[in-house]
């Protein structure tokens, strides 16, 4: 059996013909366009769907796609997307039924992270998990007894959004002291610059004065790679307000695997030996047995890859 999987993004639209057992067959991947409009984007999706039905000989049970924002319960529609100038409340899902003539669903994309995860990835094993997604925020998704937790209305998951310092770093959100203030690329990268400043003779100092804007993490794990301390402690820290986060979301939700994703998690060991420690020391005891970080091995290719499991668990 074979679906459709696409990754709506604010930059690019990730898509990929996917076998139920055999995972990508073929993909491709385009430029969103945002900044011209709704109608626009649509004909991308639709352009997207189409080369991959013409180039497969296989029967098509349906499209899921992958998008930012909120999802309305049936998954047929996204509410006010990021990243997306003139979305609103877009019935996406029906709108390229009819261009298509092909059934889709809508998910959250950081929710199809951790489906494709459990479908073709390091959740594979685990029945139940919880994705973390690092990159330029911070996402999540719950994985339980093998299927995407979404609430009452659908929206549960949004776990860079959970606050570990009431005094602390305003993200995208409203929300006060969010992980995604600590953990979110450019929020990672702002404190990063805050702390280089104090340290004129550090090599990274060195290495950006007059463009700390082009600091990014990647270039603080391969300054902790060299044995740059500074780095190592910026990360360090960064994995302890990510420990934080974790003992909540598993004091309450009783899960005890963490899977990561997400560009910032190939800061590997720098980020997440910090956050294993830090959840350790503060998870009340019966909790921390079976308690694991787990690095998703699939990258990107997740979200596409959860987008078509949508659409064959669900056509």
């Amino acid at each position: 059996m074979y679906a459709i999987g696409l990754d709506l993004g604010g930059t690019n639209i990730k898509s990929g013909l996917v076998h139920k057992t055999d995972g990508i067959i073929a993909n491709n991947s385009s430029p969103t366009n945002a900044q011209n409009g709704l109608e626009s984007t649509l004909t991308t999706l639709t352009k997207a769907i189409k080369e991959l039905q013409y180039h497969s000989d296989n029967d098509i049970c349906g499209v899921g796609i992958g998008a930012p924002g909120m999802i309305s319960y049936d998954r047929k529609t996204v509410h006010n997307p990021p990243n997306l100038p003139g979305w609103d409340v877009v019935p996406l899902a029906d709108e390229l039924t009819k261009r298509t003539g092909l059934p889709v669903l809508l998910e959250n994309d950081a929710n199809l992270m951790a489906l494709g995860s459990a479908r073709f990835g390091s959740g594979k094993i685990h029945d139940n998990f919880i994705m973390i997604t690092l990159g330029t925020g911070v996402g999540g998704g719950i994985i339980y007894q093998n299927q995407i937790f979404r609430g009452v209305t659908g929206a549960a998951g949004e776990l860079g959004h959970v606050t570990i310092d009431y005094n602390g770093r305003r993200c995208n959100s409203s929300v006060t002291g969010a992980i995604e203030g600590y953990l979110g690329q450019r929020f990672l990268s702002s404190i990063a610059v805050e702390n280089i400043l104090n340290y004129p003779d550090n090599e990274l100092f060195k290495a950006f004065t007059g463009k700390f804007e082009t600091l990014e993490p990647l270039h603080l794990t391969n300054a902790a790679e060299k044995g740059n301390t500074l780095a190592i402690e910026i990360l360090h820290d960064a994995g302890k307000q990510l420990g934080f986060a974790l003992v909540n979301y598993i004091h309450i939700l009783d899960i005890r695997k963490i899977i990561v994703s997400g560009g910032v998690s190939k800061a590997g060991k720098w980020i997440l030996d910090a956050a294993y420690e830090t959840a350790m020391q503060q998870l009340m005891p019966p909790f921390k047995t079976d308690f694991e970080i787990i690095v998703e091995s699939l990258g990107n290719e997740a979200a596409v890859l959860g987008a078509a499991s949508l659409a064959l668990d669900n056509f």
